[in-house]
């Protein structure tokens, strides 16, 4: 028995953990916990299936530094998060739902498997976590923010859950690239305060100086900003938020300024419940209101979020990301074009038209990097959907970016229509020829009048495309795609029209999901799958097939 203790508590130390916490019980939903002084982390189990606990960090004067929610384990432990204990002494938590099911407060299992650590162990421990896709090292991942480039780096801000790998504690994570597709990780960028959680927004360059202006989600959404000096690093929250409010709409938020040197002034779009409000400022802070865009344009199915406004050569266009109210169900991406002077957006498509960024289920919340270089359109989107993003199969965390893509524009019919292709710097990735498809490689097909593509793998799990000529259609049926048993909204079959003839498709695998564009731009698919090994077979009739392995 002894060599047994000792065998143990040697694994302990080898992982950096110590001794169990030992809680004050206060009463059935209530326990305190006095933080050990000079640990760095307290690993939080986490049960998914359980109620949130709210916990209260409090320093050695006993004020409130911060605010959590966690699913702390009461019977059992599905992962673990660490809670950075730089100057806490006591925390407070209180648990929620029903304890006559659940049990004694004291009994629960998060007491004896909460613990201190000196490190946190980030190294990838998922199946289906993608290679060349952007995603957290742990925790929850949704829309991207504050997208800027600056002095050859790209900065990717997102919203994050540092303490679960489901939607809460909204802060702003950030992420650093200097090609657009190797990220590093860097601290927290913008945190929760008495306003609210850091709900999306945006970054501008100003000079020297970054801006973020972001919405803060309290008792209701309000407009914050804050300043880096250090490149976007770290910010520091202006003294006078919030810089815009208002009373007549519950969904107030994801605000997207802009330099417009048109009229040599600040344009600012946000969201505000099924349009979209347009001001314009001189100095960031104080902004006057100048017209709204929406009624009776577009779809108006579900919430309107997540705008963007940018010009392409000469047009001006639109973003407008809508849940639910896509068009295979949950989340997706409108766009509108037309021309913006300053003060108002005038739409060139009647007001029912309704245009779609991308015709997969799994493409939201996009937006474009402010600043890129060579007056490119790059943007990135939230590679899931708002049906079924927190019962996705991956624990440690949830959720990954699509590849970066160019936008442009084109013309079908009397229509303008915006155009996405894969980033350049997608090329870079391509390496040797390869026979059969891999989880991670680009298929090119030259199409013919039709054409059906079949990934599959040796567990019978299957992913068919086919392109129609005569219809001008291209489908994708994930049906049989592999586990689609955690949502009765995953298994479906997504049709996009094609605006002409596809010559050739672009088709990139990823582990986890399958990103299909015709090469000249003019169609775009994005759908998560999960197979249970990689689809190592394809079939194609009716078109040529060259595939690339990805070089990472």
């Amino acid at each position: 028995m002894k060599k047994t203790v000792l065998i143990f508590m040697a694994l302990l130390m080898t992982l950096g953990l110590k001794a169990q916490v030992k809680p004050i019980i206060l009463g059935d939903k209530h326990a305190m916990l006095k933080v050990k002084q000079g640990e760095k982390y307290l690993l939080l189990p986490v049960q998914e299936s359980e109620e949130i606990a709210a916990i209260a960090v409090l320093n050695g004067d006993n004020e409130m530094v911060k605010r959590l929610n966690v699913k702390l384990a009461i019977d059992r432990v599905d992962y673990y998060m660490p809670l950075e204990l730089k100057g806490a002494r006591l925390l407070d938590i209180e648990f929620h739902g029903d304890r006559r099911q659940k049990g004694a407060v004291s009994e629960f299992v998060c007491w004896r498997e909460m613990k201190y650590s000196g490190s946190f162990d980030t190294t990838n421990r998922e199946h289906f976590r993608p290679v060349y896709h952007h995603t957290p090292l742990y925790g929850w991942m949704n829309d991207p923010n504050g997208m800027f480039y600056k002095d050859g780096v790209w900065h990717l801000y997102y919203q994050y859950n540092p303490y679960g790998s489901q939607w809460e504690n909204m802060t702003w994570g950030h992420s650093t690239s200097r090609d657009l597709i190797h990220w590093e990780a860097q601290p927290l960028a913008i945190e929760p305060d008495w306003l609210g959680s850091i709900f999306s927004g945006s970054c501008v360059t100003n000079g020297d100086e970054v801006v973020a202006m972001y919405t803060s989600a309290g008792h209701h959404q309000t407009q914050s900003i804050a300043f880096s000096k250090d490149g976007g690093r770290t910010f520091t929250k202006y003294a006078g938020n919030p810089v815009l409010t208002t009373s007549d709409v519950a969904d107030f938020r994801d605000p997207r300024p802009f330099w417009n040197e048109d009229i040599k002034a600040w344009n600012l779009i946000l969201a505000a419940g099924q349009e979209m409000r347009i001001y314009s400022s001189k100095d960031l802070k104080d902004w006057k209101y100048e017209s709204s865009f929406g009624k009776e344009y577009g779809n108006h199915s579900g919430v309107w979020e997540c705008p963007d406004l940018f010009k392409i050569d000469g047009n001006w266009v639109l973003i407008c990301n809508i849940n639910p109210g896509g068009p295979f169900g949950g989340s997706a991406t409108q766009y509108f074009v037309g021309q913006f002077d300053g003060h108002k957006f005038t739409c060139e498509s009647m007001p029912k038209v309704t245009k779609w960024l991308d015709y997969g289920k799994d493409h939201y919340a996009t937006v474009s990097f402010y600043n890129a270089p060579e007056n490119r359109h790059v943007v990135l989107a939230w590679m899931s959907n708002w049906q079924y993003a927190n019962q996705v199969p991956t624990k440690q965390f949830r959720s990954a970016n699509s590849i970066p893509r160019d936008l442009g524009l084109f013309r079908c019919g009397e229509e303008t229509y915006v155009s996405v292709v894969p980033s350049k710097e997608m090329l870079a990735l391509r390496g040797a020829k390869v026979k059969k498809p891999t989880e991670t490689c680009e298929i090119l097909v030259d199409t013919k009048n039709n054409t059906e593509i079949v990934l599959s793998n040796t567990k019978g799990e299957q992913v068919v495309m086919r392109y129609d000529a005569a219809k001008q259609t291209f489908s994708m049926d994930r049906v049989n795609s592999g586990d689609v048993s955690f949502s009765e909204a995953f298994p479906a079959v997504t049709e996009a029209p094609t605006f002409g003839t596809i010559k050739q498709l672009r088709i990139f695998i990823d582990r986890c999901s399958i990103e299909a564009f015709d090469a000249e731009g003019k169609m775009a698919m994005t759908n998560l799958v999960f197979p249970s090994e990689p689809y190592n077979n394809i079939k194609v009739k009716g078109g040529k097939t060259t595939i690339f392995e990805i070089k990472y």
